[in-house]
C-alpha cells in the first residue's frame, strides 16, 4: 500500500500568481479548508513545497 499525505487548504490562492492557483487546482484544493488526501510522490511533493505557504500538511 503506497504512503499518502493529507494537505489542507489554510489561506486562499485569491491575489495569488496564476502558476500557484493552477498548482492548488491541481492539488484539489479548490475551497478554503478543503483536505486531499494524495498519493505521496515526487511530483506531489514538489507542488506542495510550492504551496507550502498556503497548506498544512498532516
Amino acid at each position: 500500500m503506497e504512503e499518502t499525505i493529507k494537505v489542507t487548504l489554510v489561506k486562499s490562492g485569491i491575489g495569488r500568481s496564476k502558476k500557484i492557483r493552477d498548482t492548488l487546482i491541481g492539488l484539489g484544493l479548490t475551497k478554503l479548508r478543503k483536505t486531499a488526501e494524495l498519493k505521496n510522490t515526487p511530483a506531489i511533493r514538489g507542488m506542495i513545497r510550492k504551496v507550502s505557504f498556503l497548506v498544512k500538511i498532516g
